[in-house]
């Protein structure tokens, strides 16, 4: 429908709703076209005039014929986790013979994937009565889990007790106390992720949990997280029209890798499913276990949550070549994102060179730039 009847329809219905500013008004939209390009959904339909200091008026909109996706609004703002963008990849990826596409995580609620396994976790444990009204949750992270926790807990009327760690940025540790979760905080010794110091949070997640009335979501070992990584798949199957020929993915719990696994080989067998792990702690792929300083990657150990026959490969990639790969995403690709998204992306064009022409690689921005501007990603 063009926005001009839209808008009508809309006013005539509600007519005692002020009438909407902003948005349509001022600069042509169609310049945001690269080089120039009028985009394709923005077509010509007859001459109209503006007037930039009213309100949107009907004659103002009919000169463009605007494809609106029907949407109705949301219940509450866990009802916009989910259904991010996937976008190929141009610039990037120059010399790769194969289709390298992003899920543009960063889109959900707190700017992360980790709002799809918080939710499912949280509501997993209501649906088996291990979490009631009045409770309290517990759990230990670098941030972006916590994130996600205290927004769905903060929705929901739960309180959270979070456990962490100076190993990670302050932008999360804030992000978290902003959405009232209170925060024990333990100390790194080197600000960077040590093979000790997830192990060092969960016992102290685990003597909290001890309290009466308290759920441990215990995410290493939480199944429910799988749900909402299930569902992650079952989008990017039906965005690439069921054509995915590799899925490449960093790994911390393994929720996102298994997840999305699970639907990808149900669907294809011959699907190829790759991790990545840092290079100065790949335990996966060498039992080798070191410091790192790529977020939310790397923990020390293989995860519990794994599971073999779901993945036919693993790479390593540095901690600078990670960053480096972010800072190439933000300036090509206009994809502002953290490490581990670096690391996915220089993954997936390793596996692109691999599988040659005609074939597809998928893979995920994790979360945020903005989760990273104290750091020496962007800014520190």
């Amino acid at each position: 429908m063009p926005v001009a009847r839209a808008l009508g329809a809309l006013t005539r219905r509600d007519s005692h709703l002020p009438a909407p500013t902003g948005g349509l008004t001022g600069q042509d939209p169609r310049s945001n076209g690269p080089d120039g390009e009028i985009p394709h959904e923005y077509v010509e339909s007859g001459d109209s005039t503006r007037d930039p200091d009213s309100h949107i008026k009907e004659d103002a909109c009919s000169r463009f014929r605007v494809q609106l996706t029907p949407r109705q609004p949301r219940k509450n703002t866990l009802s916009a986790i989910g259904n991010t963008p996937l976008v190929r990849l141009n610039r990037v990826t120059k010399g790769v013979a194969a289709d390298v596409y992003m899920k543009l995580e960063y889109y959900n609620p707190t700017g992360s994937y980790k709002d799809r396994m918080a939710l499912a976790m949280i509501e997993g444990a209501e649906r088996d009565g291990l979490l009631r009204k009045g409770d309290t949750v517990v759990e230990y992270t670098g941030g972006s889990t916590g994130s996600s926790l205290a927004f769905v807990c903060a929705v929901k009327g739960y309180k959270l007790k979070v456990v962490t760690s100076d190993a990670f940025s302050d932008e999360k540790l804030d992000t978290m106390k902003a959405f009232g979760a209170m925060l024990t905080i333990v100390p790194s010794g080197s600000g960077k992720t040590t093979p000790e110091i997830i192990p060092k949070m969960m016992k102290v997640a685990e003597e909290m949990a001890r309290e009466p009335h308290t759920y441990w979501t215990n995410q290493f070992y939480n199944k429910y997280m799988l749900a909402g990584y299930n569902a992650l798949g079952v989008e990017i199957l039906d965005q690439m029209g069921g054509r995915v020929d590799a899925f490449v993915a960093s790994f911390g719990t393994a929720g996102c890798s298994m997840g999305v696994a699970e639907v990808l080989k149900a669907r294809n067998s011959d699907v190829k499913v790759c991790l990545v792990e840092p290079a100065e702690s790949p335990v996966l792929s060498k039992g080798i276990k070191g410091t790192h300083d790529i977020e939310g990657i790397g923990a020390g150990f293989v995860p519990p949550l794994l599971r073999r026959e779901l993945y036919d490969g693993v790479l390593t990639v540095s901690t600078e070549e990670a960053k480096a790969m972010a800072r190439r995403l933000a300036r090509e690709e206009g994809i502002f994102a953290g490490s581990s998204s670096g690391a996915n992306v220089l993954a997936a064009t390793r596996v692109g060179r691999e599988l040659g022409a005609g074939k597809s690689v998928v893979t995920v921005a994790v979360d945020s730039g903005l989760k990273y501007l104290s750091t020496d990603l962007y800014g520190g």
